[in-house]
């Protein structure tokens, strides 16, 4: 009987051993087999990516979006209030900023992929923790039935003229690509000329809303003339119907050029799933995909030469772009937020 219940015992232990081994294997293939991605991108424009990825490797893609109000800021809080306990892998940034800022605090690893060898120096970091691909450009949207074409700006500075009193909508600075861009003015300008240009910006009136995409349809409805935005919002809002025409500013030959801001891919420093993480990141990273985006409805342009796309998106060198260091722009980042804050409470 004795030994009997001996055997009875190690039939069990052998049985809960195989469970255990069991519920293991199949844990190691969840992890390999799925990626967290928290993304800026509009959500409409990232889903086929992530399909085509799923697709193409079998690994599915869990995804979390931002808020169009919030954009880059409320994930790059989360990711840097989760760095002791990650949860997500990549982050598919839609600007660069909040991307220096996340591996400033450490919360980014190094990771160089093949598919990044191709882009250029300045849209990538020097240091590998972070690859930047499908760029927008911050331009000027304009309503056609409220001003002609021969008397349309030609100049950023020109939106803080008097006789542009009431006319300019413009995205609330602190978020997304429209805080990038002030953070580049001021990088540009100096401290002194870029207060005075969102001080007479105020002092106009400027209409602050939710977002680019509210400060195109406050254009496309004909409750202001101009707003600056993306080139993705113009595009939309141009193919909707609407009565919009999309500007480069400041292409003149004493022009600086128009800030071009690149979407960015980075890994996670102590994701929960490395490896799957790295294959997202070298699929999110090609060229196929600058392709694909090029060719969506937010008209991407792709960062490196080569590589086709619509008959309307411009390529990057067809257009006048002011160099930027992303390093020096995140060193302004703080004070310019606090600066358009004060100056833009609500």
């Amino acid at each position: 009987m004795k030994s009997k219940n001996i055997g009875l015992r190690i039939l069990t232990l052998l049985m809960l051993l195989a469970g255990v081994s069991f519920l293991g294997s199949c844990g190691k293939r969840s992890a390999n087999s799925t990626v967290v991605v928290y993304t800026t991108h509009d959500q409409i424009y990232s889903e086929p990516i992530f399909r085509a990825f799923e697709e193409k490797t079998g690994i599915r893609v869990d995804a979390v979006y931002d808020t169009e109000a919030t954009k880059t800021v409320g994930l790059a809080n989360r990711l840097a209030a989760e760095a002791s306990n990650p949860q997500c892998d990549v982050f598919w940034n839609n600007e660069v900023v909040r991307t220096v800022i996340l591996k400033r605090k450490g919360v980014l690893e190094r990771y160089v992929s093949e598919s990044s060898r191709d882009i250029p120096a300045g849209m990538k970091d020097p240091e590998g923790f972070w690859a930047g691909f499908a760029s927008r450009a911050r331009v000027l949207v304009v309503n056609t039935n409220l001003v002609a074409s021969k008397d349309t700006i030609a100049t950023f500075v020109a939106l803080a003229d008097p006789q542009q009193q009431g006319k300019v909508a413009m995205a609330y600075p602190l978020f997304g690509t429209t805080a990038t861009h002030a953070a580049v003015l001021f990088s540009l300008w100096g401290d002194a000329k870029g207060k005075e240009f969102f001080q007479k910006l105020k002092a106009n009136g400027v209409k602050i809303v939710d977002g680019n995409g509210a400060a195109k349809d406050m254009v496309a409805r004909g409750e202001a003339s101009y707003a600056m935005c993306d080139t993705d919002d113009a595009y939309s809002g141009i193919h909707d119907g609407n009565p919009l025409r999309m500007i480069f500013l400041d292409q003149g030959t004493d022009g600086p050029g128009t800030v071009v801001i690149p979407n960015t891919a980075s890994l996670v420093k102590n994701c929960p799933h490395p490896e799957v993480a790295k294959k997202f990141i070298d699929f999110l990273l090609s060229r196929e995909v600058e392709g694909i985006l090029a060719k969506s409805g937010s008209a991407q342009m792709p960062v490196r030469a080569g590589i086709p796309t619509p008959a309307d998106v411009p390529t990057l060198s067809s257009i006048k772009a002011i160099p930027v260091d992303w390093e020096k722009v995140a060193d302004k980042q703080d004070e310019v937020a606090a600066f358009l804050s004060d100056l833009f409470v609500r």
